[in-house]
């Protein structure tokens, strides 16, 4: 399959295009980021007028998977313009093209479209959203827009973490740099999510365009912890000091943007539609952990343009 992934540079479209070049014809869509990947990339604003058109011609795309996005919370709320414009204009004019030229669509969003108020059990596809900022809002907005103009598109909710880039996009990567450097930091006691490994999300991902599925999944880990607990279970497989993590609420915190608490979305759609259980978050972790003993984060930061 010939796909198109779009934001290359970011967390997951990066890991997801080195992964899925060995199985699928991968083109990258990159502002001016990435250097020496062993993919091909078109360098191209998707802002710029006639931009989604002009890409998708020369692409020539089978499926677009959409990960690009203002994902900076805080950024969000500073400039809530370009926000709307990243996250909710964009992925309708994306949707709307993908169907005219019959090309698949998988449109990413996240877990923080729901308010985090649900004090028992876990979110399902069919529970109404209540965004709580600016990213969150234009997030639903785009899910809204993309469902409404292509029916056949897929809306991944999701929340993962991984090797990055700048070596600091991930919670993951945040614990492992300062536990590292032996710094104390915090974790959040009160906000509970359903971590999943890049790699595992790239390759649900896959499976979904193959197996044809449409609408909308919450693609996100099977086990859902607090972002403390998270912080633990890192410094543990690293042989860091897990003393160094303060347990604390996200309310007492510094943070711009309000976050929602409780962001553990059920699965069940989504396992059951594919076939098979979700890879086990110690199964992530292990892998996280094996490419970190063998090189992987220095690799991945040597794509980075200078």
């Amino acid at each position: 399959m010939r796909i198109l992934i779009t934001g290359a540079s970011g967390l997951l479209g990066l890991n997801l295009a080195l992964n899925a070049r060995h199985t699928h014809d991968v083109i990258g869509v990159d502002r001016n980021t990435l250097a020496s990947v062993p993919f091909e990339v078109i360098k191209a604003d998707l802002l710029a007028p006639q931009a989604v058109q002009h890409i998708l011609s020369q692409a020539k795309p089978e499926a677009v998977i959409h990960c690009a996005a203002l994902a900076n919370v805080d950024a969000c709320e500073s400039d809530p313009d370009l926000a709307r414009r990243m996250n909710a204009e964009l992925p309708y004019e994306l949707a709307d093209a993908c169907l005219r030229r019959k090309i698949r669509l998988v449109h990413i969003s996240t877990d923080a479209v729901f308010d985090g108020q649900l004090e028992n059990g876990s979110y399902t596809e069919s529970d109404k959203p209540n965004p709580l900022g600016v990213y969150s809002q234009t997030k639903y907005e785009g899910e809204q827009a993309v469902l409404k103009v292509n029916p056949l598109a897929i809306v991944a909710r999701v929340n993962f973490y991984g090797w990055s880039l700048s070596g600091k996009r991930s919670l993951a990567e945040f614990f492992i740099n300062n536990l590292g450097n032996g710094k104390n930091v915090n974790g959040f006691t009160d906000v509970i999510f359903c971590p999943l490994l890049v790699d595992h999300l790239g390759e649900i991902l896959l499976a979904m365009l193959e197996r044809g599925l449409r609408g909308l999944y919450h693609v996100v880990g099977p086990q859902a912890m607090s972002k403390y607990q998270f912080g633990v279970e890192i410094a543990r497989k690293f042989g860091l000091r897990e003393s160094l993590i303060s347990p604390q609420s996200v309310d007492k915190s510094s943070l711009t943007a309000k976050r929602s608490h409780n962001l553990w979305l059920s699965t069940h759609k989504l396992s059951t539609d594919l076939g098979r259980e979700l890879p086990a978050f110690s199964t992530g972790l292990e892998q996280f952990y094996t490419q970190y003993q063998q090189g992987y984060p220095q690799k991945i930061r040597s794509y980075q343009q200078i």
